[in-house]
């Protein structure tokens, strides 16, 4: 029996693969606002194109799912759901990451897709410095095909104390002193290239003169021949003169615990400040504002004596992301409600959200709450950049993730009607452009068939 065209496309998309179109009642871009009636093209994982009403070549499938809202695949960049390994409490292990953690195994993953998750930032236990967090897909047989990006960010837990900024402090000291170590030898290296250049140039200098003796003494007799130069050979010399050492300056190896402040510095790496007080906060500028080219971000739980409103002003001057749940709090001291992270939002801050509980349930809650914090106060476009681009952003994929944009991977969840609405489920799930929840079938109409 042979396929019809609209079956092997049909086929490509469930795959990953081919061109097709998903035409929906509103999409959430989150860079652009909301779009209605949007139409989102996807090829080879990617979206190409996205706007409203936009036409659509014939042959290219369009899925009609125009009673559903399109997003971005949330984000959750601070996770440990999912370990099958129990705690492993690091103090000071900068190198090390949770690999080993991870079960790909695990029915959580598949819960965690239906829920709309496609990305999290899965991070190492412990306290003071305990490691490097990467990023993983909810999907994949192995570690390996899960893996997004590693490493995310490097996991810094502070504490208003003199040892917990004097560990910090520290590490970055080790970080100066290798540098150091690395000028001190490549002076050495070049003081010893000058020397062996030295050395080439008076040794090839004394076997020119030999060898311009002994043409002229051949020579002599030829008139002709007597004191010419020959090309080729001033164009050997030439290029013997200007070819490069083979040696090259290899500097020394760093200490495994001190790579990841070098990568600090050189912004191939991010750390997460984790903070329980505005306290914590004003201590961390102690150390990391000497520190120009390092990136960073804050984390802290919200809990009812958290005082962050306190500093809210002076993170939002520097525009600052804070990964924190959505979460309602009672000022200290008193019964006066709070919405600290509406507040931070007005203040500048870029805010990331995280379940309140870091379970399966809390997944289940963490959109509606979101949307309760919406309803205090916190504006709906940071509440949806919450979920979605400023934790990419966290884990450094903001270029691929949390956003529907051309370019951008094709991670989206279809929901029978507004994310933040308790009543809204999700219907669909694509990564990378491929269905790995619901599927087309039922809605699906070719252009083909038309």
């Amino acid at each position: 029996m042979m396929l019809t065209l609209a079956t092997l496309l049909l086929t490509a998309v469930q795959d990953g693969g081919g061109v097709f179109a998903l035409r929906v009642k509103r999409a959430e871009t989150i860079a652009q606002g909301p779009l209605e009636h949007a139409l989102i093209l996807v090829e080879g994982g990617k979206i190409v194109e996205i706007g409203e009403d936009l036409p659509v070549e014939r042959g290219i499938p369009v899925y009609e799912f125009t009673d559903w809202v399109a997003t971005p695949g949330l984000v959750n960049c601070h996770t440990r759901i999912g370990s099958e390994r129990g705690i492993v409490a690091r103090a000071f292990e900068p190198q090390a990451t949770p690999e080993l953690e991870i079960d790909p195994k695990s029915d959580v993953w598949e819960e965690l897709l239906e829920l709309g998750v496609t990305t999290l930032g899965y991070y190492p236990e412990g306290s003071g410095i305990p490691g490097q967090a990467f990023a993983l897909q909810p999907y994949g047989k192995t570690l390996a095909e899960m893996l997004v990006l590693e490493p995310a960010y490097l996991k810094v837990v502070l504490q208003s104390s003199a040892s917990s900024k004097n560990m910090l402090r520290e590490a970055f000291q080790k970080a100066d002193e290798y540098e150091e170590k690395v000028k001190k030898e490549r002076e050495k290296w070049e003081k010893e290239q000058e020397k062996k250049k030295s050395k080439s140039k008076s040794k090839k200098d004394d076997e020119k003169k030999d060898e311009a003796k002994e043409k002229e003494s051949e020579k002599k007799d030829d008139e002709k021949k007597e004191g010419a130069s020959s090309p080729a050979a001033e164009d050997g010399d030439k290029k013997a003169d200007d070819k490069p050492g083979a040696d090259v300056f290899v500097p020394p190896e760093p200490d495994e615990r001190v790579r990841p402040f070098l990568e600090l510095r050189k912004q191939t790496l991010t750390a997460m400040m984790s903070l329980r007080k505005a306290a914590d906060y004003l201590h961390l500028l102690d150390v990391i504002e000497k520190e120009e080219d390092v990136e960073w971000f804050v984390q802290f739980p919200l809990q009812d004596d958290i005082d962050f409103f306190e500093v809210a002003a002076k993170m939002g001057e520097k525009k600052l992301l804070a990964v924190t749940q959505p979460e309602l709090t009672l000022q200290p001291n008193s019964l006066r409600e709070r919405n600290i992270p509406a507040e931070l939002a007005r203040a500048g801050v870029k805010v990331a959200f995280v379940p309140r509980q870091d379970t399966v349930s809390g997944h289940e809650d963490w959109l509606p709450d979101v949307g309760r914090l919406v309803g205090q106060g916190l504006p709906r476009d940071a509440a949806l950049a919450g979920l979605t681009l400023e934790p990419a952003r966290a884990l450094g994929l903001e270029e691929r993730l949390g956003s529907l944009e051309k370019e951008k991977d094709a991670n989206i969840v279809l929901w029978s009607g507004d994310p933040l609405e308790p009543s809204s489920r999700v219907q669909a799930v694509l990564l990378a452009g491929k269905f790995v929840v619901g599927s087309p079938n039922e809605r699906a109409r070719s252009r083909e068939d038309k």
